[in-house]
């Protein structure tokens, strides 16, 4: 007899965030070995960000599968401006690994489900509360080739179906969605088995999905000027993060006590309002996965193409990760 935990859902009809508070206790957690699939249609929340547009496949940030179970976690969240009070899924490692969302469409087919095999890591509570990830797609179905990935977790799922306008052109209305985030397998299954067969062409349903995923990091080494006798450093940085802010944080020297203000000529700095100019930095390589200039900073910089000031930019622009080699306080080097 099949392990329900691991019973393959033929019939399952099949958008989110993630959160970060107390977490959920749970009875039982079980590790397995995924399978991959292949790719087809996905949008995700990390495609267009403060970072750029994204301009790599974010599936090679993905956590390894035989880490995933370990890593999801559930999380209380209390209601704020940006989110209702609830329960929801999140990374332990929150420091390296984030939940991305994605929303994959998969079109259905009459008299056949989506193919995804279910497993439960997580459950054991009388409230139906648990973690049940994605343990297989069925070869061949309908879920097979799409965006749908092993150690994916299911957060909701919407039954849209096509519907012709007056000028003959197709939309799609939403028909049902259903919230299944931090659900155990079985109020999982009841919940997507709620949702009406399909009935003909023109019906798409639209998962969305929790991934885990490691921030894309960027190590830079550090340089010097001579006369300061500091050895080189290197720090590793994450995509996203304020190059002034995450340089002072890891006790990088970097505002000029020897530069002059650009905007008074005076000493001191802005304290990061991009104007003083006292934090630019020169960037020997890696230039390309910092975000571009903006318009005053072209204007403050525009005598030194490859200076940047460090409180305007951003590093891993479009959630790139490499190696950049940077000077510190670039005024004082000699030309």
């Amino acid at each position: 007899m099949v392990n329900q935990s691991r019973m393959l859902i033929s019939s399952l009809w099949i958008a989110g965030a993630a959160a970060f508070s107390n977490d959920v206790v749970f009875h039982n957690r079980r590790g397995q070995t995924y399978q991959n699939t292949r790719s087809f249609l996905a949008s995700s929340t990390s495609s267009q960000t403060d970072l750029g547009d994204t301009i790599v496949d974010m599936n090679k940030y993905n956590l390894p599968l035989e880490e995933v179970a370990n890593e999801w976690t559930a999380n209380v969240v209390a209601e704020s401006s940006l989110r209702e009070a609830g329960i929801y899924l999140g990374a332990k490692n929150d420091k390296s690994v984030y939940v991305d969302t994605l929303a994959v469409g998969i079109p259905r087919r009459v008299g056949e489900g989506l193919g995804i095999q279910l497993l439960e890591i997580a459950g054991g509570r009388e409230d139906g509360l648990g973690i049940t990830v994605v343990d297989g797609i069925v070869e061949g179905s309908c879920a097979d080739g799409t965006e749908v990935l092993a150690g994916d977790s299911i957060a909701a799922v919407t039954l849209r179906k096509s519907k012709k306008g007056s000028d003959g052109l197709s939309d799609f209305e939403q028909v049902d969605s259903i919230a299944t985030e931090c659900f155990g397998y079985d109020k999982t299954v009841e919940a997507l088995m709620s949702l009406p067969p399909p009935e003909g062409e023109g019906e798409v349903i639209v998962l969305t999905l929790k991934r885990l995923r490691r921030k894309p990091k960027v190590t830079v080494k550090l340089q010097y000027p001579p006369q300061q006798n500091e050895p080189d450093a290197t720090i590793e940085l994450f995509a996203g993060e304020n190059l002034r802010r995450a340089m002072l944080v890891r006790g990088v020297k970097l505002n000029d006590p020897l530069s002059l203000r650009f905007d008074s000529g005076g000493t001191g700095n802005c304290g990061a309002d991009g104007t003083c100019a006292t934090c630019v930095v020169g960037v020997l390589q890696g230039d390309d996965l910092l975000s571009p200039k903006g318009q005053q900073e072209e204007q403050i910089l525009k005598k030194n193409p490859r200076w940047r000031m460090a409180c305007k930019t951003v590093v891993g622009y479009g959630q790139q990760e490499g190696d950049m080699t940077i000077r510190v306080n670039p005024r004082q080097w000699d030309n």
